[in-house]
Order: structure tokens, then C-alpha cells, then sequence
């Protein structure tokens, strides 16, 4: 058959594996059901273009793949659903009934919702599973899987989802090799078809020119697949921009906001810090960089390198915490189980990016061994990609949990500006009153001090007073940090008057 050999006879590795995971799975649909219990709903976009010549490929080799010739695929036997609308761009209503008289598909228009329409149609025949265009990034697509039942509600049927997987890019290089027909439209400058209410052509895609008539570039030349649906006009949202979780958004919440104080949470992820064999330095600097925009820092953790520990960990800081800072345990190793531990947090699956491993791919070039590239697969539904020109890879953001790349200091130092400028343009997190601090040494004994700074901390609980020693035998070292200069001031002030004059002395 044209497509596959068409696929076979491709140079594009990638393709080849996502149209035989493809095949797998409508092969599969073909083994546990009979033809008269499958069908297959096509509208005439991109995406289900696509589906109908995997199916026609699939169906072919089903049959016995070279024994059966193109001919005696002119008749298509998988029942095809097309739901009319009157809001339907003509190109697409036209494209869909050409398409169905030139590859023989016994079409069944609906001109009802998609859901009635289906419950008439399930009542009248013996349908049991659906083929459907879906992908990964689709608004329907959270939480499927290639063999998802239908959910609650709706009719029982058997979501079959072969290109589930595949992204804008592999779309495109699929209808590209295989030379098929598709809707003009998106010659036109439209990569994401819905109503002739909510679509127009892509503003990416716009040429400039000297002329009043705007023109576009055809689909397949938008660079960054995660920007198809660029074209769709979007409804206005109630959300408030910038806003995030705030321990759990409760009613019953306390909210830190009203007293100027934000918690945070860092998490360091890696048996080598836990077996002692690197020294953990980033979460110090994490810390002071978070002192320095007035944040609070509630604990660190160190977790092991494992997907539960991990996700047990992420789950408690990110319901206590307004914002959790994850580093390590980032990458293609399977000891890198970040990412895969904050999707379990979530309750989502880890799913392919288009536009982060495009990013990967400038950056590694063909050192990736495999078809498939695992540090491209970011939780699901959830996922922000932070971006900033002096880094290589955006910054990765889910919900209230940012996750860093940086191995050493000088990395994080780096990583850190450039969080903070992008916070300062877009708002990711409130930037707070820093925090103000001052040191005094003594040479008084601990139990000297230790009632006089009890009581100290009942008079000013807005104040973090801590007591330390940089050696056993060195000097006592007590630190005041709070938001305001004066209640720090009025803190020393009150400790050195329980003492003679000179039994503190202040240290930068």
C-alpha cells in the first residue's frame, strides 16, 4: 500500500516508530473487535486526515498486507461518523465529502451534539469502539490512554486513540511523506480548524509585505507546534494572572500574604547527597536567594532517587507551601526521576512536549541513541515552560513547584537572575519586602543566655532570633531576621540592655 511504503522508504526515524506504534494499536482494535463493532469519526481536520490513512493502512496489512492490493481498498469498511454543523467552515464540510467518495467511506452524517448523536447511533448498531483523532496537548486528550473508555455519562463505547502520542510536527511529516490530500485551509495560514466563530488563521504565521492583504504560510511551517492552537480566539478566563496556590487555597487557609510572609519549600533530589558522596551547596544558596525576596524557607528535604519517595515528598510540601523549589535528579538516566515524581503528585501522566524537545534537540543534536527522547516527557496538563534567553532549555514550572537544572552554584546563580527578571516581567511569584537581619557575638556562656532570649522570642514573634557556633569552642553567634528594620533594631536593643554594655559585639 502507498502509505506504507511511503513510511518505509522515509528517512525520518522518529515517524517510522510513532506510524508503528500507530499500526500496533489499530491492529490490536481490528484483533478484539469485528469490523461491524468499530467506526471511526472523522471531520476532515489534520488530525483525523491522518487517522483515516493509518486505518486504511492498517486495515490493509490486517488483511494480509501484500497479498491485499490498493484496489481492494477503494471501499473502506470501517463505519465513518461525521457530525455536520452549520458552523462549519465549507472548506472543511467539502474536504470531508470528497475525501469520503474518493476512499469508498460509508459516511453516517449526524447533524445533532456529539454525544446525542452518538447515543442514536450506539442504539442502532453494534458499535463497541471509536477510533479518534485525538493527541496529547488536545483539550478532551487528560488522562487517556490508546483504549480509554468512554466516561461517565456517555454512551459506552471504547475511545481507541492511535495518535495519541504524535505531535503537531508529526502530523505534518506524516502528510508530508505520504503526499495525502488534506484541507486547504491550512495552506491558508490555519493550523487548529474549530467553528468559523472561535478560528482564524495563525498570527505566527503572518507574512509581512508591503501589501494591505495579510497572507499567511501554510500550516506545516509553524515552528512551534505548541502554538496551533494560537489561532483559536480564546474566551476570556476568570482566572487572576499570576496567581498560584496559596496552602491550598482554602477558605479556612491562613494566608501569608496579609502579613507579608511567603513559605517556601526546597526539595534535593540523589542518593550521592544522601550517601554523603557530593556535598549539598545549592539548597544554602537556594535559601539566602529566597531570604533575599522576603520569602521564608520552611524545610529542605533530600529524597533518593525514586519515583514514590519522590512523589510522597512533593505531595506534602506543595499543599503547606505557596511555592516548592525542586532540584537534581533531572535527565535520561533512570536515576532521574523528577519529573516522574511530580506527575505522580499531580495525579497526571508524564506526556511528550513538542516544543521542549525541539529545544533538546538544538541542544544534543543526534547524541540522542533513542527513537524516543524520555527527557521531553513533562507531566501532563500541569506544565509551564519558563522562557529566557540566556538559558539553553526553558525553565520548568508545574503549578506551584519549580523545578531547576543547575548542578553547582555558579549554574543556580545564573538560573536564579534569570527566574527573578522573568518574575519581575510576567509575575510568575510575588517578589516580597526582603527580609533584614544583624548579628551580635558573645562570649557569654549558653546558659547565660538561654532564658534571657526565651523570653526575648515571646516579646518579638516577628522576629527569627537563632543562636549558633561556627566551632565547638568559638564564640556564640545570634542572628535577628525579620521584615521590618526597626523591630529587628528594637530586638538587639532589648537583649544587649539585659547585659552589661560590652557583652555583645555586632558582626557584619
Amino acid at each position: 500500500m502507498e502509505i506504507d511504503k511511503a513510511i518505509k522508504e522515509s528517512d525520518d526515524r522518529r515517524l517510522k516508530t510513532k506510524y508503528n506504534n500507530a499500526i500496533y494499536v489499530i491492529q490490536r482494535a481490528l484483533a478484539l473487535y469485528s469490523i461491524e463493532e468499530l467506526a471511526f469519526s472523522f471531520n476532515g481536520g489534520k488530525d483525523s486526515t491522518v487517522l483515516l490513512h493509518l486505518l486504511r493502512a492498517g486495515y490493509f496489512l490486517h488483511k494480509g498486507g501484500q497479498s491485499c492490493s490498493d484496489r481492494d481498498l477503494t471501499s473502506f469498511p470501517i463505519r465513518t461518523i461525521y457530525f455536520e454543523s452549520s458552523s462549519a467552515f465549507p472548506e472543511i464540510s467539502s474536504f470531508t465529502y470528497d475525501t469520503a467518495s474518493s476512499y469508498g467511506l460509508q459516511l453516517d452524517s449526524i447533524s445533532s451534539d456529539f454525544k446525542s448523536g452518538l447515543e442514536n447511533l450506539l442504539k442502532a448498531n453494534p458499535i463497541k469502539a471509536i477510533f479518534l483523532g485525538v493527541r496529547i496537548g488536545d483539550p478532551t486528550a487528560l488522562g487517556q490512554e490508546q483504549f480509554s473508555p468512554s466516561s461517565p455519562g456517555w454512551p459506552p463505547f471504547m475511545r481507541v486513540n492511535p495518535i495519541l502520542d504524535w505531535s503537531y510536527r508529526d502530523v505534518w511529516a506524516f502528510i508530508l511523506t505520504c503526499k495525502v490530500e488534506y484541507c486547504k485551509l491550512y495552506d491558508q495560514g490555519y493550523t487548529s480548524i474549530g467553528s468559523v466563530h472561535d478560528t482564524v488563521p495563525n498570527s505566527l504565521l503572518c507574512i509581512n509585505d508591503s501589501s494591505c492583504n495579510k497572507k499567511f504560510k501554510p500550516a506545516y511551517l509553524l515552528a512551534d507546534g505548541r502554538l496551533e492552537r494560537a489561532g483559536r480566539v480564546k474566551k476570556l478566563s476568570l482566572s487572576i494572572p499570576g496567581h498560584f496556590p496559596v496552602f491550598g487555597d482554602s477558605p479556612d487557609s491562613v494566608d501569608p500574604h496579609k502579613n507579608g510572609m511567603l513559605v517556601a519549600s526546597v526539595i534535593a533530589v540523589g542518593d550521592e547527597i544522601l550517601f554523603g558522596t557530593v556535598e549539598d551547596q545549592l539548597g544554602t544558596s537556594l535559601c539566602r536567594k529566597l531570604h533575599s525576596i522576603g520569602w521564608s524557607v520552611s524545610q529542605i528535604a533530600i529524597v533518593q532517587n525514586d519515583i514514590d519517595s519522590m512523589a510522597e515528598e512533593v505531595e506534602r510540601h506543595k499543599s503547606t507551601n505557596d511555592m516548592v523549589f525542586i532540584y537534581g535528579g533531572v535527565g535520561p538516566l533512570q536515576s532521574d526521576v523528577t519529573l516522574a515524581g511530580v506527575a505522580k503528585a499531580f495525579g497526571v501522566r508524564l506526556a511528550p512536549d513538542e516544543e521542549f524537545e525541539e529545544y533538546l534537540r538544538h541542544l544534543i543534536g543526534n547524541q540522542c541513541t533513542g527513537d524516543r527522547n524520555e527527557m521531553a516527557l513533562l507531566p501532563e496538563g500541569i506544565t509551564e515552560l519558563l522562557h529566557h534567553e540566556k538559558l539553553p532549555v526553558p525553565m520548568i514550572k508545574c503549578q506551584n513547584v519549580i523545578i531547576l537544572v543547575a548542578t553547582n552554584v555558579a549554574e543556580l546563580d545564573k538560573e536564579w537572575k534569570c527566574l527573578t527578571e522573568l518574575t519581575k516581567s510576567y509575575g510568575l511569584f510575588p517578589m516580597m519586602e526582603p527580609f533584614v537581619s544583624k548579628r551580635l557575638t558573645t562570649n557569654l556562656l549558653d546558659v547565660e543566655i538561654a532564658q534571657p532570649l526565651s523570653k526575648l522570642c515571646l516579646e518579638f514573634p516577628d522576629i527569627n532570633i537563632g543562636v549558633y557556633r561556627k566551632c565547638r569552642n568559638g564564640s556564640l553567634i545570634i542572628s535577628f531576621q525579620g521584615k521590618k528594620q526597626v523591630r529587628v533594631d528594637l530586638a538587639v536593643e532589648a537583649l544587649c540592655n539585659m547585659f552589661h554594655p560590652r557583652a555583645f559585639t555586632e558582626i557584619n
